[in-house]
């Protein structure tokens, strides 16, 4: 998440006097305003977590933040004309440019109580922002959890293009791999494989939760490369939000409390096509075989 927070948004008006920013507004605040995307509905509250396409340059030519996509939480002001608060005027899909002080700009909000060599109180600073979507900060690990899967998707799809020939033979040995140990259990969409082998409570956990696990990874040809079981230690990591391979963000959300089995993760589920450790090399299909010990939510 950003260092920077947003604030909410007070009254906001534009004020009669003539903006020196062509075709800028002005709030009570002194915060000036352009939009050029403007929707209607909901708009952030304080506490909510915005997802942002932001960049902000001065003087339109020096580059202070480049164009990044970010979450940020919306929180109380930080100085009179803040830019964030232009936040609080914004509904999802909306899209804006704010001019701000420069000086408490970078005071208050980047944490610099000078200005940088070559910068006056007199430069112009402007914010764009197009605000994608807000949500309250409990739905955080949803949101994310989507974001993660939409990118591994792309990420896999453009992998298996570049590397077909590569990807046939993986397959392959994956498929020899099955038959060969009579696994006769359909893959999921995503072409997982999953064997339970002792039943759980049928607890299942949610995105974002932490769950322990224990588990023994291995190369098709039995090679361990990682075992929890032989360090004595289970792992305690967030599910589904990217923090593990999309094998495992899948696998274990399919399992309930105190369940085993075995995941046959196809290599692009797992490392793709890049070396991991001494063992793993590149388009390598896995075995690992887990136990879900518990879960629970996150802090």
């Amino acid at each position: 998440m950003a260092a920077m927070a947003l604030m909410m948004a007070g009254t906001m008006c534009a004020c009669t006097e003539k903006s020196p920013y062509p075709g800028f507004q002005k709030t009570q605040n002194g915060l000036y305003y352009q939009f050029f995307e403007k929707n209607e509905g909901a708009q952030p509250q304080n506490g909510e977590l915005l997802e942002v396409a932001l960049s902000c340059v001065v003087n339109d030519t020096s580059i202070v933040i480049p164009a990044v996509q970010n979450v940020m939480q919306l929180v109380e002001s930080q100085f009179a004309g803040d830019f964030f608060e232009g936040l609080g005027m914004m509904h999802k899909g909306d899209s804006a440019s704010f001019i701000v002080n420069i000086d408490s700009t970078y005071k208050y909000l980047l944490g610099r109580p000078q200005l940088p060599e070559g910068y006056t109180s007199t430069d112009v600073m402007r914010f764009n922002v197009r605000l994608n979507d807000f949500y309250p900060e409990s739905e955080y690990a949803k949101h994310l959890a989507v974001k993660v899967k939409k990118d591994a998707e792309k990420h896999i799809a453009k992998m298996k293009e570049d590397h077909a020939e590569e990807t046939a033979v993986a397959a392959q040995q994956l498929a020899d791999y099955l038959a060969k140990n009579n696994i006769t259990v359909e893959p999921t969409q995503s072409g997982l494989y999953y064997v339970m082998t002792q039943e759980g409570n049928g607890e299942k956990p949610e995105v974002g939760q932490i769950v322990k696990v224990h588990y023994t990874g291995k190369l098709l040809d039995g090679t361990v490369f990682d075992s929890s079981v032989e360090r004595g230690e289970p792992i305690s990591i967030p599910i589904g939000v990217g923090q593990v391979i999309p094998g495992w963000d899948e696998g274990i959300m399919m399992m309930s409390k105190g369940e085993k089995g075995v995941l046959y993760i196809p290599y692009y589920l797992a490392y793709g096509d890049r070396q991991a450790g001494d063992k793993i090399v590149p388009f390598s299909n896995l075995v690992f075989e887990v136990e879900l010990i518990d879960f629970e939510t996150a802090k």
